[in-house]
């Protein structure tokens, strides 16, 4: 794991541009896709501003780029609380992602049926994570596959990401890449990846800033391990890197 440590929510977005800039170009001089799933929330919405501008948009190679999402509330896409709706008003609508590479978590259909055909979805993307001797055959690269070159991820007041709350069941998911569930405190579904296909990503960033994560940041990063109350303890890339990008506000908890 790997801690970066910023003086505010503005620098790190900055600093996170950077990086992710540079992922994907050292990325696509291996192979000729990029895969990221995107993530809702205030601080997401900053990067992709800053993204979509100029000199970023120039940098990147958007038309491979193949965009997914984390998560996703049940809502119409019309609707604010959607992620999709801020992430195509904030990047995706000005930048060249070809719309054949854009995967929504739909919402125009029964939650579980969305959460099923994103996992058919995925599978289909990362089908050498099925069949692991396949990829022994095929690749002369000894490494294990991965899934996602790189995941975006917030994390909550309470500990939360994706959409694994404190307490229930999403967050010990083992089987399904995708799925569904009726969040009881929010009065609404919910469809999200599970800890079981972010795990096997290439990369997975946290972007954690303000003074109301400390206390969840330091329980999940210094704390015992407790996902029922902090469910991010249980992103642990098996096989990839795990950055936390913090600003000092969030990180004041771990200087204590």
């Amino acid at each position: 794991m790997q801690l970066h440590i910023y003086k505010d929510s503005q620098e790190l977005s900055y600093a996170v541009s950077d990086w992710i800039t540079a992922q994907i170009a050292d990325t696509l001089k291996k192979q000729d896709r990029f895969t990221i799933a995107l993530s809702g929330g205030s601080t997401p919405k900053v990067l992709h501003k800053i993204l979509a501008a100029s000199p970023y948009k120039e940098k990147i190679d958007w038309t491979k780029l193949h965009v997914f999402w984390g998560d996703e509330r049940a809502v119409p896409f019309e609707d604010d609380r959607n992620n999709a709706k801020m992430a195509y008003e904030t990047l995706l609508d000005k930048v060249p992602v070809p719309a054949s590479q854009i995967h929504v978590m739909r919402t125009d259909i029964p939650p579980e049926q969305s959460a099923v055909e994103y996992g058919e979805i995925l599978y289909r993307y990362f089908p050498l994570l099925i069949d692991p001797a396949k990829h022994a055959q095929l690749s002369a690269d000894p490494s294990p596959p991965t899934s996602f070159d790189l995941v975006l991820l917030g994390m909550g007041d309470d500990g939360h990401t994706l959409s694994l709350f404190p307490g229930t069941e999403a967050v010990h998911e083992e089987k399904a890449w995708a799925i569904a569930y009726f969040l009881k405190a929010q009065d609404m579904y919910r469809i999200t990846l599970t800890k079981t296909i972010v795990n096997k990503s290439a990369r997975v960033a946290f972007l954690t800033t303000g003074s109301g994560k400390a206390h969840a940041l330091k329980e999940v990063l210094k704390g015992a391990y407790n996902p029922d109350l902090y469910p991010s303890q249980e992103i642990k890339p098996t096989n990839g890197e795990l950055h936390w990008f913090v600003d000092e506000a969030a990180a004041a908890g771990l200087k204590e």
